[in-house]
């Protein structure tokens, strides 16, 4: 029996472990023992970045639902998101300036959910006896024509959140192999990274799977893809008028 040196057996160990680190969620870069990173993958690894970014948003949108999560900035306001999301309706919680309220849409029709203290801000009357008594817990309508339609209604939109948030800017390149939890992925960066980068799915179906948006305007992770789930109308009694227009910060 040959004996192996033991700087090589230090140097196969250290191989070994870099490895089983890579499995674990951190970057492949290369693959382990020189191996392909692409092998047995959906074989998207291999296109051009402008390939990889056509196929990821065809996928995404021709998926019937999907749950986002993480952080969105617009107009130097931080919302948190998690929401569910298909094409005829969605819901979920958004949390702005320590502030939680959920959201319902069925169909056209949108629904705000709130405590008191957020509904008692809204009308100018902190830890008074605003609205928030009448409207704590109760599903608002929200008008169409009410500003804040617009502005929370995109929140609910499978088609138009994700047209907007999956948009890299600047040239495209790919920027190697990753993982996300143990789901082998291939990553596209716009602008050298300052325009965002995008890690798709190696395994089956390309989706996007992690968003980091440029100059610094959120992180959201996409999940659930194809799981359905219900929304349907609240019920009568848990529904209430605001009567006023509805705040839309």
């Amino acid at each position: 029996m040959t004996a192996i040196p033991r700087g090589r057996t230090r140097r196969a160990a250290l191989a070994t472990a870099i490895c089983a680190f890579a499995v674990t969620g951190t970057a492949v870069l290369t693959g382990c023992g020189g191996e392909d990173p692409d092998a047995g993958t959906n074989g998207v690894g291999k296109l051009p970045a402008a390939t990889i970014q056509s196929k990821t948003r065809a996928a995404a949108q021709g998926a019937p639902a999907l749950r986002l999560s993480g952080t969105v900035v617009t107009s130097g306001r931080t919302y948190q998101l998690d929401m569910q999301l298909k094409a005829d309706g969605g819901t979920g919680s958004v949390t702005s300036k320590g502030a939680t309220f959920k959201l319902l849409r069925v169909g056209e029709q949108l629904y705000l959910k709130a405590d008191a203290d957020f509904w008692n801000q809204a009308d100018g009357k902190d830890g008074g006896d605003g609205a928030g008594g009448k409207l704590n817990g109760m599903y608002v309508k929200v008008p169409q024509g009410d500003p804040a339609y617009k502005k929370f209604s995109g929140f609910t939109d499978k088609d138009v959140l994700l047209d907007g948030l999956l948009t890299l800017h600047g040239a495209l390149a790919t920027d190697g192999h990753y993982a996300d939890g143990g789901t082998p992925t291939i990553r596209i960066t716009a602008g050298k990274g300052s325009g965002g980068s995008l890690d798709v799915s190696l395994r089956g179906t390309p989706y996007p799977l992690r968003l980091v948006r440029a100059g610094g305007a959120g992180t959201l992770t996409f999940s659930d893809w194809g799981k359905d789930f219900a929304v349907a109308e609240p019920a009568p009694d848990e529904t209430v008028d605001y009567g006023r227009q509805l705040p839309t910060s």
